[in-house]
């Protein structure tokens, strides 16, 4: 850009060389901000960093911090994580909450906190990434020197976007000069060209009227960003014509201001020659006589489209993220009501033998809270916090009955095919919610063909591309396909997200698809969808297959077992509940006690360990897993191994979240069934106590 400038006519090559040598007389300079209540930490981080290129601001203290980073702009801040009266999460969150400072990377230094939770935590609180003491030199200088340079080039980008602005209006204020400034304004033109064609840039110039929006490009880089030439546009309908419709009014009343203002920037939607819709930012500015008087708008055209994609998509990824721990913490309650409600039926329904009325009045009851349970068990799959049980899934054995299921449940106006290919392998995947998954789909296939149609299950191997060093990665790709409307891409953009649904009123929830999402998610596959108005639509889900594992497609659930359960009886042995929630807690106990047994309850670890400690004849411990304290109903099972080995466990659950494991342990999703509890009671001291089980 130098040599340009030096081309420009003598009356105006003062204040050209005058920019050039501001630039070169004040280069870019990186400032890191390190911040440690430890001297010796600063001191030692300051010498890895010390560069003469760089300059090193140091804080020891959050407060000190904070001041500093109003006050200068920083390349990076290098932030230990342990420090008083404020950590490093929250001067993180303080920083990312104010405009000026929140896209300055942050860089954690830490010696503790090294669990996942913790490293979670702060990149939630902004942290680009984590160093951990005692610190490497050569990893910290090389981490840093990324980031240092990110922002050296991205300032010189800003620098060099500046000159490039002052060079085109000192271009347009000089045409009409002199012939003798004709030869060096061409070359400079030619010059500016060859930088702007490898730029998403487009420059133009149009008439002054609000009415008239013929744009005439001064470059071909506009025919490679919309697909129309640079001649095209002296068409004035052409630029309102492709306008976004629901964008036309905003920008006709911005337009109108830049007489007053001189200047206007817009950013709109815009239809491109192949009918895509493009993110276009347009900054405009007045080109007039040197008295003033308005001739024409130059303009700058930016395509901003994947930084608007980017952006989406993580405001998208936010809002997912945020309303799955929504879900998690709503269906927890909900399930320990549930539990309660469902519990109390169970123990009124046995008091209501030969009382048929009454008898069909629980039971309506009882299927009324079970359906609610069936979308408290949605909300939990969607935020991926659903107990599964997977186990290996033969494809061949399992699709043929889901086609029958389906061919019930869709009706006779849809046709249903499947093909498999051969030699599929295994996936470990929680069967009954694979099913549920794949009806999901098919409902809402169905849905979308009112007239009848065709439906479509494909199943083939995926061969994922292998590492160097690694083995191959066998996956299964599930494909389902509808003749259906399809969806627009508004509807397509939020068709995972919970609640959302385009159905009348009553006819759905919402939560079918975030349900299959939540599913893929929690299995370690994925899923993507394909649709379009009027062309049907196109799942593909991707599961990791299995080899050489110990999976057998032939175990049975607990719930599979066929028959109606036999009766319990404690014969007066105790068994230890131990329950936060005083109601969820007095339903326990009294299902419990209807079996006999002696019941001695606690409502936290502390308290059952020493009941434990006291009573001999305690032969069982049921345990909620989420419990308020330091130690969850997980921790009080590992104890309880440790200490009493031949003690058997039952957890329940309303949720789990996604850091907790009962491997190990029995597990019994809330709400359930008193004979939900009684199979699993007889599964557990069927060994040890087999006295207990009578009939």
């Amino acid at each position: 850009m130098k040599d340009g400038l030096s081309l420009l006519p003598t009356r105006t090559g003062s204040s050209a060389e005058e920019l050039s040598a501001r630039l070169e007389l004040n280069p870019v300079r990186a400032k890191i901000l390190i911040v440690d209540d430890d001297q010796r930490n600063l001191l030692a981080a300051s010498e890895v960093l010390a560069d003469p290129a760089i300059d090193l601001v140091l804080a020891n203290s959050p407060e000190e911090a904070l001041r500093q980073a109003l006050r200068e702009d920083f390349a990076l801040i290098l932030l230990d994580v342990q420090m008083p009266r404020m950590d490093g999460y929250e001067v993180a969150s303080l920083i990312r909450s104010r405009s000026r400072t929140s896209r300055v990377p942050i860089l954690f230094l830490t010696a503790h906190n090294k669990e996942d939770i913790h490293i979670f935590r702060g990149y939630s609180a902004g942290a680009v990434d984590y160093v951990f003491k005692p610190i490497q030199p050569l990893v910290l200088k090389s981490k840093v020197d990324v980031f240092v340079d990110l922002y050296l080039k991205t300032a010189e980008i800003q620098r060099k976007a500046e000159a490039e602005k002052q060079l085109l209006l000192e271009n347009l204020r000089v045409r009409g000069e002199k012939l003798a400034a004709e030869q060096a304004l061409r070359r400079r033109e030619e010059h500016q060209a060859a930088v702007l064609r490898g730029l998403p840039i487009a420059l133009y110039t149009s008439p002054f009227s609000g009415d008239d929006r013929r744009l005439q490009f001064t470059n071909d880089s506009i025919e490679r960003i919309t697909g129309f030439s640079r001649e095209a546009f002296a068409d004035s309908n052409l630029w309102g014509r492709q306008l976004e419709p629901d964008d036309s009014d905003r920008i006709s009343a911005e337009l109108s201001t830049v007489l007053e203002a001189g200047a206007v920037t817009l950013e709109y939607r815009w239809r491109n020659a192949d009918g895509r819709e493009r993110h276009i930012l347009d900054q405009i500015v007045i080109n007039g006589h040197e008295n003033g008087t308005p001739v024409e708008l130059f303009g700058m055209w930016f395509d901003v489209t994947e930084r608007k994609e980017l952006e989406l998509s993580l405001q998208h990824a936010s809002k997912l993220e945020a309303v799955g721990r929504l879900t998690g913490g709503i269906a927890h309650d909900f399930n320990n009501m549930l539990s309660i409600v469902i519990g109390n039926l169970d123990l009124v329904k046995s008091s209501l033998l030969g009382n048929e009325k009454a008898l069909r009045r629980v039971e309506s009851a009882i299927e009324g809270a079970h359906r609610c349970a069936e979308l408290t068990s949605r909300l939990l799959a969607f935020s991926r916090r659903s107990p599964l049980q997977p186990r290996a899934l033969d494809f061949t054995s399992f699709i043929p009955g889901l086609i029958k299921l389906l061919e019930r449940t869709l009706g006779e106006r849809i046709a249903i095919s499947a093909d498999l290919e051969d030699g599929l392998p295994e996936v470990c995947v929680d069967h009954a919610q694979f099913e549920a998954a794949l009806i999901n789909l098919a409902v809402n296939a169905r849905d979308a063909m009112p007239d009848g149609g065709a439906l479509g299950i494909r199943i083939k191997r995926h061969e994922a591309v292998a590492q160097e060093g690694s083995e191959q990665v066998h996956s299964v790709e599930i494909t389902v396909t509808d003749s259906g409307t399809g969806m627009s891409p508004a509807v397509l953009a939020r068709v995972f997200e919970p609640f959302f649904t385009t159905k009348e009123a009553g006819k759905g929830t919402g939560l079918g698809l975030s349900m299959v999402y939540g599913f893929v998610q929690q299995s370690g596959g994925t899923i993507a969808v394909d649709s379009n108005p009027d062309q049907g639509t196109r799942f593909v889900i991707t599961l990791p297959g299995i080899a050489g594992q110990s999976f057998s497609s032939n175990e049975l659930d607990p719930g599979d077992a066929p028959g109606a359960l036999n009766p319990m009886n404690g014969a007066g042995r105790g068994v230890l509940v131990v329950e936060d929630d005083a109601d969820v807690r007095s339903t326990v106990i009294s299902t419990f006690e209807a079996l006999e047994f002696t019941v001695f309850s606690a409502q936290d670890v502390d308290e059952a360990l020493r009941l434990l400690q006291a009573e001999a004849n305690i032969v069982l411990v049921f345990s909620d897993v989420n419990m308020p304290g330091t130690m969850s109903g997980i921790e009080l099972g590992h104890i309880i191994r440790q200490r009493w080995p031949d003690m058997p466990i039952l957890l329940s659950s309303g949720y789990l979240r996604e850091d907790q494991d009962t491997n190990g342990f029995s597990l019994l999703q809330k709400p359930y069934r008193a004979a939900e509890l009684i199979e699993v009671l007889r599964s557990l001291l069927s060994n040890a106590y087999e006295t207990i089980l009578l009939e």
